[in-house]
């Protein structure tokens, strides 16, 4: 798998992670320990593009 396509995968785990906390905090059912969860491995792939995109430009 090159770089790109991994960084595209990447984002594309990103935003349907930021899909899933927005539906979480509208639902009254998901509870705070779940919805920390989901933000920490947003993040998480939010930092792995940046350090991918990072090291491809140095």
């Amino acid at each position: 798998m090159s770089l790109s396509s991994h960084v595209q995968e990447l984002r594309k785990k990103h935003h349907s992670l930021e899909m899933q906390v927005e539906e979480a905090q509208r639902s009254p059912a998901v509870d705070d320990l779940t919805l920390t969860s989901l933000k920490k491995q947003k993040l998480k792939i939010k930092e792995e593009i940046a350090r991918l995109t990072q090291s491809a430009h140095a």
